[in-house]
């Protein structure tokens, strides 16, 4: 995440404004390389699988799919009545 700079520079003539986007013109376009460098290495696109990873795969898949429906369930009954219309 980014840092919050407060404006802590005035700017008096139009070639301070200018000078000042160029420089973050700059930094937005440093800023965009890097992330796409990062978002590139997030989807890395695996190897063949051989059958013992294919199930474990699988397996962990399967506990976190099970997990989200126990936790949307819980969810739903414990807060559920913020989303039943009420009749009139």
């Amino acid at each position: 995440m980014l840092p919050i700079r407060t404006p802590d520079q005035t700017f008096r003539t139009l070639d301070e404004i200018r000078r000042r986007k160029e420089e973050l013109c700059t930094n937005i376009q440093n800023d965009n390389e890097q992330f796409t460098k990062l978002w590139g290495t997030l989807f890395v696109k695996k190897g063949e699988n051989n059958k013992s990873e294919w199930i474990s795969s699988l397996i962990a898949n399967s506990i976190t799919a099970v997990d989200t429906f126990l936790l949307a369930r819980k969810l739903i009954k414990k807060y559920g009545h913020f989303f039943v219309h009420k009749k009139k």
